[in-house]
């Protein structure tokens, strides 16, 4: 379990699946037995104290109305496909539960950020923008391939590394069947590898959780 600031106040908490139950009743425990209601993006517990917790629908889980539906559809195996890109490097994959069952990686050289100036620097920067332009194609052509096929077998793609160069990838029109089936959560990790590919399956499925205290009195 990781926690971190969220924008606008509170925490993210990220609790795996199978943890989620409980998360609750520790909550529950500090905070006293909240009400619940369901929201667009799962259910919100409001506790008596004033502590609320945002509980985040999984990538591919159905919407619910109380704890125990939440806990059987976040702890249900799910079949995610997996997109990390940053300039340079992709990873795609497919996660059957907390299994990888198809996975890729590639990489293609993008030269680095040189410090000369004028001409030669504009001259660098476009053949790196050039690099960067091919390596992305190349990381569509490796979705259309691995991914793509899979498609219809997926509840989800969750997504990973820069936004821009995702977008760059989900962009190709080949793709718009995995398109619609992105979620908003983008990961946060490094250059993809195999072994980042394999951390990621835990990341997506984990259930994030929004805790905000009670404003001072």
């Amino acid at each position: 379990m990781s926690s971190r600031p969220a924008a606008g106040g509170g925490r993210w908490v990220d609790v795996e699946p199978g943890r989620i139950g409980r998360w609750v009743e520790g909550f529950a425990d500090r905070h006293g037995p909240p009400t619940t209601t369901s929201q667009g993006y799962g259910l919100l517990l409001v506790a008596p104290d004033g502590t609320t917790a945002e509980l985040h629908t999984p990538p591919g889980a159905p919407v619910t109305s109380d704890v125990p539906d939440f806990v059987v559809a976040a702890t249900t195996p799910r079949r995610i496909g997996l997109l990390l890109a940053r300039k340079g490097a992709v990873a795609v994959g497919v996660a059957a539960g907390d299994e990888l069952v198809v996975s890729k990686v590639d990489t293609r050289y993008v030269q680095g950020r040189t410090a000369a100036g004028g001409w030669s620097q504009q001259r660098f920067a476009r053949r790196r923008d050039n690099q960067a332009k091919a390596a992305l194609g190349d990381a569509a052509d490796l979705a259309v391939r691995l991914l793509l096929p899979q498609a219809s077998s997926l509840d989800a793609l969750v997504c990973g590394g820069d936004r821009r160069a995702v977008d760059t990838v989900l962009a190709d029109r080949r793709l718009a069947p995995l398109a619609a089936l992105r979620v908003d959560r983008l990961l946060d990790v490094p250059e993809p590898r195999h072994a980042v590919l394999v951390g990621a399956i835990a990341a997506a499925r984990a259930v994030r959780v929004l805790v905000r205290d009670p404003a001072p009195a």
